[in-house]
């Protein structure tokens, strides 16, 4: 659906560009990096860009879509239940709220996503959306920002399990024990055998989420 300028809305990446690795072993910025390249020449995404902090991403965000709404947002990085990260900085609930040091920047990208409930926010991080917390989290973000929000349940890599999509209004479906490994502290590492499973080539969510 085109805007009233008659462009076409935009599908973006934002990624971590701290988690550089120690030598002589690259980090996942690397791969992230790459994985940007990928979708771009593919055509998967229309415009990438690394961030060192989340204020520097969301300000990426606001700019580049000043004129094309945003149709749909992928985050590629690090995540923990009810949250992901840029390098040690956390985007969590609480991030909502008038006080937080984001909050300004967060009313500013919301209103820069395509109206009616049908825009797309992907965090493709560990386990954001598991357990209760993640269930709050999804919740909160479809709400705030009147999108619908994917995000795993797992520990992801080349593969990616426990993809999962809330819109505005839903309450989630998906077990608060999914992906969790009692005692653990973290979630389970994705295989083919677990719950709602994509690789990292997979550009868009399969037909049954959408």
């Amino acid at each position: 659906m085109m805007n009233a300028m008659g462009e076409e809305p935009l599908r973006l990446m934002l990624y971590d560009r701290t988690c550089k690795g120690r030598f002589p072993m690259p980090g996942l910025t690397s791969a992230w990096r790459v994985g940007g390249r990928l979708y771009s020449s593919l055509r998967r995404i229309d415009d990438w860009y690394g961030a060192a902090t989340w204020a520097e991403g969301l300000e990426w965000l606001v700019e580049r879509a000043q004129t094309q709404p945003i149709a749909e947002l992928q985050f590629w990085g690090h995540g923990e239940w009810g949250c992901a990260f840029i390098e040690e900085e956390k985007l969590e609930i609480s991030a909502l709220e008038p006080k937080h040091w984001l909050h300004r920047r967060l009313v500013a990208l919301r209103s820069r996503f395509v109206p009616g409930g049908d825009a797309l926010w992907w965090f493709r991080t560990c386990e954001t959306i598991g357990k209760k917390i993640g269930h709050d989290f999804a919740r909160a973000w479809t709400r705030f920002f009147d999108v619908r929000v994917a995000g795993h349940t797992h520990a992801i890599n080349v593969l990616q399990s426990g993809l999962h999509v809330l819109a505005p209004g839903e309450e989630p479906t998906w077990p608060e024990t999914e992906g969790i490994e009692p005692g653990a502290p973290r979630a389970k590492d994705s295989s083919v055998l677990a719950p709602s499973t994509i690789t990292c080539l997979h550009g868009a969510l399969p037909k049954e989420l959408r």
